[in-house]
């Protein structure tokens, strides 16, 4: 052990900057050379100017057709959240539909299933409301993370339990450009033991470790359509940047998570009866807040199908 009057070594700063960016921001909801889409099919009602709209003039429970499809598939590149009201009748069935005009079903490997393959039923009651949240991105702790999401409500409580989405290209564009130089090429290790892994013994976490190992992603990726940059850094998941220091990489990734937390990168949804959610899952990071106790909370999420992130 070194005498007391031994100075501590610190590691060098990532930045001398702070850590959150202050003044104007620029909030773009297109990535740089696109242009606006236009709706035939689809009403557009956006909930900020760059992020997050509720789009009406559809019935989701009848069969969605190529038009409608490509027209839905557009809406969610632009907007990267878009969300349906009074969609009477929904069923599992029907969001599987929904989620196959963007992909297969995803399982999420720790999500109790349903009857219907795919869907995963996410409950919350008086005995778990008021449990932490945090700001993740789904699945990316596996090699090819979930592209997207559907969720509806099942049970949604009087007052509370919203949900909250952050633009991650926002996030990234307003990075301050030392930094931005910083992370480019670095690669990210994603996990899910610190989070999942805490509710199991360690019997239990050697079996899923077998399946699944430790993933990597970059830490700025392009999305795979609009090949837009995003940062991709999530608390939950991602445990280290490959190449640094412990201390480096903590720092660096302590800084990066913190970015979700701007109000100004974020759009926030009331559920209702009957509502339905479906948001870009490599553009966005996401937070369901849990302030409804003792209420309940009964939601049913598929995910959509991943592909490698560049």
């Amino acid at each position: 052990m070194a005498a007391l009057s031994t100075p501590v070594a610190h590691p060098k700063p990532v930045l001398d900057k702070p850590l959150m960016h202050y003044g104007s921001r620029v909030l773009d909801r297109l990535a740089p050379g696109a242009s606006q889409a236009e709706y035939r099919l689809l009403d557009i009602t956006p909930l900020t100017p760059h992020f997050g709209a509720v789009l009406g003039g559809v019935d989701l429970n009848r069969p969605i057709g190529d038009d409608l499809a490509e027209e839905l598939r557009q809406a969610l590149l632009e907007w990267k959240v878009i969300f349906f009201r009074n969609q009477t009748g929904f069923t599992a069935d029907h969001q599987l539909q929904l989620a196959g005009v963007w992909g297969p079903p995803e399982p999420n490997p720790f999500f109790p299933k349903t009857e219907t393959v795919g869907v995963s039923r996410l409950a919350k009651d008086a005995k778990a409301a008021g449990n932490k949240n945090i700001w993740h991105s789904d699945h990316s702790f596996m090699v090819n993370p979930a592209l997207g999401s559907v969720l509806r409500a099942v049970e949604v409580p009087a007052a509370g339990g919203d949900t909250m989405w952050a633009d991650m290209a926002a996030a990234y564009d307003n990075l301050p450009e030392d930094l931005k130089d910083r992370i480019e090429g670095l690669t990210a290790v994603h996990d899910w033991e610190p989070s999942w892994g805490a509710l199991m013994n360690d019997e239990q976490k050697a079996a899923f470790r077998k399946q699944w190992p430790q993933v990597e992603h970059p830490v700025v990726v392009r999305h795979p359509r609009s090949g837009r940059k995003t940062l991709y850094v999530n608390e939950p998941f991602t445990t280290r940047i490959k190449g640094l220091s412990d201390a480096e990489s903590r720092e660096l990734v302590d800084i990066l998570v913190l970015q979700a937390r701007i109000p100004e990168y974020q759009v926030r949804f009331h559920w209702e009866a009957d509502s339905i959610a479906i948001w870009d899952n490599i553009a966005t990071q996401h937070y369901a807040i849990n302030d409804y106790f003792p209420q309940r909370r009964v939601m049913e999420r598929i995910a959509i199908a991943g592909v490698p992130l560049s």
